[in-house]
């Protein structure tokens, strides 16, 4: 999987770069790009590749960085299309008419490098680049280093006509994103985002309402009261599509059983009944997977709304283990009512996580709570 991901930057990606911005200025040395780019790729993970080809266009645009911007921009392909619910799609592959795609981590990265001088021109080139694949992480550095000039550009961009602009609001500015330059302002205080995220919650695209939703998440991590206001406020008249961030946006702090956040979704705190887990078969190999079996019987006297959880306790390369949790059901059990649930889970490695070999504890949660556990053996 590893594997297959570093090769998205590869010798085809940087040709192709080349020949676009060859076509873009006759006196671009699409040769010495080449060479810087390609140098060691084979011993190069993906992020290693980006950087290496940001390398490359640093030492063949033109010195004057608003000139560079052009050429770069015009070397552009068009921006992506949406599908009908605003998703992006032709990311992968390489865009005939121009650069595009992968490649632009590292058109990215160097806008990051060579632009902190002159941000205003810098956002700008960021905002072509969005359009084509995302500018999330070369933002970040100029979020961290003006606030000041950025924010206010962010809440002009809420309403761009662009949704990979509008969502380049919401996730380049997310306090925690994964890979990207942790904001650590934002981080402790994310006031500055909030009316951003207040603008977009509604977007007519689920490209955009997705990352808003992840961005409270992220919030919801470091201010989980904050989170939960958010969702007992914008409940109310919420349709559909609202409701559904909504309820992606507290995933965290439900899975966690975090009492305002359950409150705010009508969720009681705990579970009045019993909780059996089974678990199939006892031992695995990596790469099968187990059935999860669980019972619930209510003793209350009235419905419950339960959301349903388990936590697989991951078995770490030092014999430790530490906890996943996975979504499992959202039920209404009915007074005295038995309820049984059924889950295949999965135990194929991905890239994100290695699987070791040991004793794995499983928890159910219901509404956050731990009410049964249950555990197989994982060989390689």
């Amino acid at each position: 999987m590893a594997e297959a991901f570093k090769l998205l930057i590869n010798p085809d990606t940087v040709a192709h770069t080349a020949r676009h911005l060859r076509r873009a200025w006759r006196g671009f040395d699409a040769e010495r790009f080449s060479a810087i780019a390609l140098e060691g790729q084979d011993g190069l993970e993906f992020k290693a590749r980006a950087h290496r080809l940001a390398d490359a266009l640093q030492a063949t645009l033109p010195a004057d960085f608003d000139r560079a911007c052009g050429v770069l921009e015009a070397a552009l392909a068009p921006p992506l299309a949406l599908d009908a619910d605003g998703e992006p799609v032709g990311l992968q592959g390489l865009p005939p008419q121009g650069v595009g795609g992968w490649a632009l981590w590292g058109a990215g990265e160097w806008v990051a490098r060579a632009g902190l001088d002159e941000p205003e021109r810098a956002l700008l080139c960021l905002r072509e680049l969005t359009q084509r694949f995302t500018a999330e992480f070369a933002i970040r550095p100029f979020i961290a280093r003006r606030p000041e000039l950025v924010f206010p550009l962010l809440s002009r961009w809420t309403g761009d006509a662009s949704a990979h602009v509008r969502r380049l609001v919401s996730e380049g500015s997310r306090p925690r994103l994964p890979w990207g330059l942790r904001l650590q302002a934002l981080v402790a205080d994310p006031a500055p985002t909030l009316p951003l995220l207040r603008a977009l919650q509604n977007d007519a695209s689920a490209y955009v309402r997705r990352s808003v939703a992840n961005h409270l998440n992220d919030i919801a991590k470091d201010h989980p009261e904050r989170v939960a206001d958010w969702v007992r406020e914008h409940r109310v008249g919420a349709d559909a599509a609202r409701e559904a961030l909504l309820r992606h946006a507290s995933r965290g702090l439900i899975k966690a059983g975090h009492a305002p956040t359950l409150a705010a979704w009508g969720l009681r705190h705990g579970f009045d009944g019993e909780a059996t887990l089974r678990i199939a078969p006892a031992t695995v190999a990596v790469g099968g997977q187990v059935r999860l079996q669980a019972t619930l019987r209510s003793r209350a006297r009235t419905a419950q709304s339960l959301v349903v959880d388990y936590a697989v306790h991951h078995v770490k390369a030092n014999g430790s283990a530490s906890p996943k949790v996975f979504k499992g059901w959202k039920i209404e059990l009915a007074p005295d009512e038995s309820r049984e649930l059924d889950k295949a889970h999965s135990l194929r490695e991905v890239t994100t996580r290695r699987l070791y070999p040991g004793r794995h504890r499983v928890e159910l949660l219901v509404n956050g709570v731990a009410v049964a556990a249950a555990a197989f053996d994982l060989r390689p």
